[in-house]
């Protein structure tokens, strides 16, 4: 009997920043792409509440709710068994009390199979991570553009520059003074994603924050150019999947309509063979 594989553990990441190695993320939210990922060797994979963009078609993350992600993150679960596996906190999942958020973080670890969760804000959230925390929840945290907050930005915004920069710096080192493990860097300069990245003892993950983060994370479906209206700047280009896809249906849409599927190789008889 094959013993089953072994999944990477929270220690992963700090073991990765002390070596130098670069840590791969992506996102995931369902089964066959777990199992897709799992088989690529990704390391580590985020359902991540952009499937409220990307799976659900809202303009936001903001209505995204908890049995959203429990369901998500369980399908990805079921398919990746190597990858260390993060499910987002959606909003309101968090922010009202920390009791509720250790209810709703034990959710998505329980039902989900999570091995941890991320939540966005930096001094705002510190007590709620380092409650987590001490309940035995590993927690990702998340600074920087915090895609729940896209009312208060005003839109996808660029954080950290000028006066700003301190405030993201001190989001940044309250996740860490917290407990968490690592921490998202998203949408800022690259030379604050540097300066923040020097000075915690845990591992940035950035995404839109240039080179200097200690790993980076993508948007599965914007790296494949699964939406052809959208790919934003800081998106990987790793693939045109919208046009192969399209062009595969255009192609059975044809053979239907001049009775070329199914033909005898797709088709059942009373005697087989």
């Amino acid at each position: 009997m094959c013993a089953a594989p072994q999944r990477l553990t929270v220690r992963y990441f700090g073991d990765a920043k002390a070596r130098g190695q670069l840590i791969p993320m992506v996102t995931a939210y369902d089964y066959n792409h777990g199992l897709l990922m799992d088989g690529a060797g990704i390391p580590s994979i985020l359902v991540g509440d952009s499937l409220g963009n990307v799976v659900l078609g809202y303009d936001s993350t903001v209505p995204v709710t908890v049995e959203d992600m429990v369901r998500a993150t369980a399908a990805v679960t079921r398919g990746a068994k190597k990858a260390f596996v993060v499910a987002d906190m959606p909003f309101g999942s968090y922010q009202s009390d920390v009791p509720t958020a250790i209810k709703n973080a034990a959710r998505l670890m329980k039902e989900g199979g999570a091995q941890s969760v991320k939540l966005e804000g930096g001094v705002s959230v510190e007590g709620t991570i380092r409650a987590l925390v001490e309940a035995g929840i590993p927690v990702m945290g998340h600074v920087g553009f915090t895609p729940q907050s896209i009312h208060s930005f005003g839109g996808y915004r660029v954080q950290g520059r000028g006066a700003n920069a301190q405030r993201v710096i001190e989001d940044a080192l309250a996740v860490e003074r917290a407990g968490a493990f690592s921490v998202v860097l998203e949408l800022m300069p690259s030379e604050l994603s540097k300066d923040i990245t020097a000075q915690l003892s845990i591992p940035t993950i950035g995404i839109g924050a240039g080179p200097h983060c200690d790993g980076q994370i993508q948007v599965l479906h914007d790296m494949l150019g699964l939406d052809p209206t959208f790919r934003p700047r800081h998106a990987g280009h790793y693939g045109d999947f919208a046009e192969a896809i399209t062009e595969a249906v255009r192609r059975y849409v044809n053979d239907v309509g001049e009775g070329k599927f199914p033909a005898g190789q797709e088709s059942h008889y009373s005697r087989p063979g």
